[in-house]
């Protein structure tokens, strides 16, 4: 343990310890979250400016889906039916 704070001679003499802001991995605890709140603010910048449009779903059944509709209802009822005769 003694020889990380050594200089290579093995004189004893502390090696120099530079500035905090010269360390890489003092840039990459800072970058880290610093590119994970930018990509945060585009992302809510692209939600803000491409807003789904909202849709309307009170429209009236056209003519083309009245056969669904009637069959839809068709298989309810059946189904209805079955379950009331079983019970």
């Amino acid at each position: 343990m003694t020889q990380a704070h050594t200089t290579q001679d093995g004189s004893g003499a502390p090696l120099d310890n530079p500035p905090w802001y010269r360390l890489p991995i003092v840039w990459m605890v800072i970058g880290g979250p610093a590119i994970v709140v930018v990509a945060s603010l585009i992302t809510v910048g692209v939600a803000v400016n491409n807003v789904d449009p909202v849709l309307d779903t009170s429209a009236v059944p056209t003519q083309k889906e009245a056969p669904a509709s009637k069959a839809r209802n068709h298989a309810n009822e059946e189904a209805t039916v079955t379950t009331a005769t079983q019970r």
